[in-house]
């Protein structure tokens, strides 16, 4: 088993950092998170114009700095002056975090400030993909991830410059299949590690009994995304999901700790 699956379920994976409590995927929400007692985080990859791999989820800057532009056609240099937190408000009017000097962090920041944590990475871009394969393997860190993508020709990509010595989820072709197949009991790995889906795709519901049955008998972990509702984080939970992520990691500590299935690190603060 991968080492990012090897863990007693259900983990709890910070998305983004917890985007509802602080500027996604900063190094603030990230650390936060860490504080919590988490062990999973879960990250966005873009690549800057002279091959810096930054932790980000939009191909654009605009919704959350103060800049414009998109991050394959600017320079790390660039990327760096951006304000990370200008445009994030937990109560719709104000912006606390504004002009604090919270920057987009890079990839090798957040993997190298935590080396004990685990970090599930979304491959953005397909021209992200070697160059974040590159930063995994100079810091040793191809074991402490997960990659998923939206793109199943960047999962193959990523599976092939790793021999398939890498931690992969599905890509949406993989899911549609394994859905299809787990109607009649079945899945296909199709070379994946777990299926991470949300709970609804539109009005079809992806997870349920028979999905998740389906996912077990062939091996596969299924995390779910993104769920940041007390009431839909017990019901999966009662089904038996292997593992949560949430915009709002300290509710889902809440949940988890209430029901005795808090399985990450002692908290550093309360």
């Amino acid at each position: 088993m991968p080492a990012f699956l090897d863990h007693p379920t259900p983990i709890a994976i910070a998305h983004r950092g917890g985007a509802e409590e602080l500027p996604e995927n900063t190094l603030p929400a990230f650390d936060a998170a860490i504080e919590l007692g988490y062990l999973h985080l879960e990250t966005d990859a873009h690549v800057s114009s002279d091959g810096v791999v930054f932790s980000f989820h939009d191909h654009v800057l605009e919704r959350v700095t103060d800049r414009r532009g998109r991050l394959v056609d600017l320079t790390a240099a660039e990327i760096l002056t951006a304000d990370a937190a200008y445009h994030f408000s937990p109560d719709g009017n104000t912006f606390p975090h504004r002009g604090t000097g919270i920057r987009v962090p890079t990839m090798e920041e957040v993997l190298t400030r935590w080396p004990g944590v685990f970090v599930n990475i979304d491959t953005k871009s397909d021209a992200v993909v070697e160059p974040l394969v590159e930063l995994l393997r100079r810091l040793d860190a191809v074991d402490r991830v997960c990659i998923g993508s939206f793109s199943d020709d960047r999962l193959r990509r990523v599976r092939r410059l790793c021999g398939g010595a890498i931690c992969t989820s599905m890509g949406p072709a993989g899911i549609t299949a394994a859905w299809l197949a787990s109607r009649s009991g079945r899945m296909p790995r199709l070379r994946a590690d777990c299926v991470q889906v949300p709970v609804r795709a539109r009005r079809l519901v992806v997870v349920d009994r028979r999905f998740l049955d389906a996912a077990h008998a062939a091996g596969l972990q299924v995390h779910v995304w993104t769920i940041d509702h007390a009431a839909e984080m017990t019901e999966l939970l009662e089904l038996g999901v292997d593992a949560i992520m949430t915009d709002r990691p300290r509710l889902l500590r809440e949940v988890l700790v209430a029901r005795g299935q808090w399985h990450g690190a002692a908290l550093a603060r309360a």
